[in-house]
């Protein structure tokens, strides 16, 4: 696959580097937000918005490339991430997929996030909700059902690549500290609507308040202090960092400049499965179940999973080159 030697930074703005506490300042974070540590970050360049379909369409267009959801499974890579002695799947469940919302009359337990994802054959960046769904129209929405992979390949071809967790959360913060969201503290339900996120009874009824059930357009609401859009809400973002839920306790007594994140992945709901970092919250993001829309809310997803709500955005270096 060709990659550009220069980048174009059109879309994309300069964030001028420093340092800043990363982390969870408050009491609602996670275990994995904790302890909240000091980070010293270059400068860099960044998207000002999510990926868009448009945007990822020319990629494919140039390049051929077919995503991960586009693929039938292959076992042998699969059962690698699983438990020893997991009987393999029929056939016909290891056909291109991906991971498609569907909203429920009812739940039970939010702990069972199973009730409410669907894994929809035919499901893809060209088909978010399944093979009869499409994205005409919707050329200005952030591209999703893009694994960590495919957006490592359009980040490569763009001469760019993907932010480092600290990077992300250094740009979502917007040159604000110590702050529970992009735009400060006030409450994401309080005011104007600031992001695209839940309103009602997750995942049963959604009040639409911020105008959308589903993925906003890109710059749909008020940008940050360093004028990035949707760092809060709209669909989650593939960091490029490996997850260890540790790794905060595990570097909290060194001053980090530029960290690159874990070595390795460590989750230990699912142990024998390596994730990769997902940043910002989305459109299924809800009090009562994921206020993943803070700016330190940290999420996990195997790199070679496609889900209705992640995409991402790119970041370069401030030299010339392939990152």
């Amino acid at each position: 696959m060709s990659v550009k030697t220069t980048t174009d930074h059109t879309g994309m703005v300069l964030i001028k580097g420093g340092g800043f506490m990363m982390g969870a300042a408050d009491g609602e974070g996670r275990k994995d937000e904790y302890p909240m540590h000091k980070v010293e970050i270059r400068d860099y360049w960044i998207d000002v918005t999510e990926v868009t379909n448009k945007q990822f369409a020319a990629f494919v267009k140039a390049t051929g490339y077919s995503t991960t959801a586009e693929k039938n499974i292959n076992w042998e890579e699969m059962k690698r991430q699983l438990p020893p002695e997991t009987p393999k799947p029929p056939d016909e469940q290891l056909v291109a997929a991906a991971l498609v919302f569907k909203k429920k009359a009812q739940v039970n337990n939010l702990d069972d996030y199973g009730q409410w994802w669907s894994w929809v054959p035919g499901a893809s960046w060209k088909h978010p909700q399944g093979p009869d769904s499409d994205i005409k129209g919707k050329e200005n929405y952030p591209v999703v059902q893009v694994s960590w992979d495919d957006a490592i390949a359009y980040c490569k071809w763009a001469g760019k690549r993907l932010p480092t967790e600290a990077e992300w959360e250094y740009a979502a913060r917007g040159g604000l500290q110590n702050k529970k969201y992009p735009w400060g503290d006030e409450p994401i339900e309080s005011g104007q609507p600031k992001a695209n996120t839940w309103q009602g009874k997750f995942p049963v009824v959604n009040s639409e308040w911020d105008h959308y059930e589903k993925s906003a357009p890109v710059g749909s609401y008020k940008p940050n202090g360093f004028g990035l859009y949707d760092m809060s809400g709209n669909v989650w973002e593939w960091c490029n960092d490996w997850y260890n839920e540790n790794y905060y306790k595990e570097i909290a007594s060194i001053q980090s400049a530029n960290p690159s994140g874990p070595v390795k992945s460590f989750d230990s709901d699912e142990p024998t499965i390596p994730k990769k970092v997902v940043r910002g919250g989305s459109f299924l993001c809800n009090a009562s179940y994921c206020k993943g829309y803070r700016v330190s809310a940290r999420m996990k997803s195997s790199p070679d999973t496609g889900l209705e709500h992640t995409g991402f955005r790119c970041v370069a270096n401030t030299g010339v080159g392939v990152l």
